[in-house]
């Protein structure tokens, strides 16, 4: 109990879960237009670099925001080039993305900074204070002082849950997914509202990269997503591919990667903990426990003369 109650696993649930929703988020956009997007890593990593090369260039941690944003967005369309005008499988394309990534990013720290890495100096967002918050047991302190992304989280949600399920352009990108010869027979093009759908993707996971890069660690690494795009595709798997359903996904992943990291050096293997999402997520998508239920043409190319 005494281990539950430790508000320092909270903050950590926290930390970790928050770049997982803004990319889960992102990828659930991509694949309910039908585009499988595993370029959610790069595009987190590219956000990440970006933001702190803007960051420290403007220092204005607003302006490094923005520009990671930009870059994931501009990872989107390098991807639905590749994905929808050449259709190009979607997999393999999302790894060459990624490993993109990995490589210019690595390649332009050293030539940037060099053996220091990112300047200590390089602006932040600003952690937002609520001390009402505070009072909450347990939870109050995990609240209570947050950056302000992670109250922006918020919003975000009730904006995704809206717009796919409350507005027409939302209910055309379904059928984008579920059945495009539908939405092409009815006069709309398939392409173009996939790539709305992408290039929300790369927004969000821009986001999720900015998030680590200036509102958590202040720098930047070689690799620093460390596979969390990857986390968050089984997240949105997981959370079958709705909002809500994403949301709680990734704070059951954020709290038993954060449990892993508490339980260094007890009798229970970390490992072993960290397990246990990844488990569940195969679980789910084999049928035995519920079902995850993908779009019907997701992964599915589709060929069509102009957007």
């Amino acid at each position: 109990m005494s281990f539950i109650l430790n508000p320092e696993l909270w903050t950590l649930t926290v930390a970790i879960s928050v770049p997982l929703i803004y990319a889960a988020l992102g990828g659930m956009f991509s694949e309910r237009g039908g585009v499988i997007n595993i370029a959610m890593e790069g595009m987190m990593l590219t956000g990440a670099f970006v933001a702190v090369v803007f960051a420290y260039a403007t220092h204005n941690a607003w302006l490094g925001l923005a520009a990671g944003v930009a870059s994931g967005a501009g990872m989107a369309l390098l991807f639905s080039w590749a994905a929808l005008t050449l259709t190009a499988d979607q997999v393999v394309v999302g790894m060459s993305i990624n490993l993109l990534a990995l490589g210019l990013t690595g390649y332009l720290l050293d030539a940037f900074y060099g053996y220091n890495g990112t300047p200590i100096s390089t602006p932040s967002l600003p952690t937002v204070h609520l001390p009402v918050l505070a009072g909450i047991p347990v939870l109050g302190p995990a609240l209570a002082q947050e950056n302000i992304l992670t109250y922006l989280l918020l919003p975000t949600v009730l904006f995704a849950q809206f717009a796919l399920f409350r507005t027409r352009w939302g209910l055309r990108l379904r059928a984008m997914g579920e059945k495009p010869e539908a939405g092409r027979s009815a006069g709309l093009g398939v392409r173009r509202y996939r790539l709305s759908g992408i290039l929300l993707s790369g927004m969000l996971s821009g986001v999720a990269g900015a998030y680590l890069s200036i509102g958590v660690l202040n720098s930047f690494n070689v690799d620093m997503t460390a596979g969390r795009g990857y986390i968050a595709l089984a997240a949105m798997i997981f959370g079958n591919w709705r909002p809500r359903g994403v949301v709680m996904a990734a704070l059951i992943f954020g709290f038993l990667s954060a449990a892993s990291i508490q339980l260094q050096g007890s009798v229970i293997p970390p490992d072993v903990v960290l397990m246990v999402p990844y488990l569940l997520t195969v679980v789910a998508v084999a049928g035995i426990v519920g079902r995850t239920t993908p779009p019907a043409s997701d992964g599915v190319p589709y060929h069509e003369e102009s957007i």
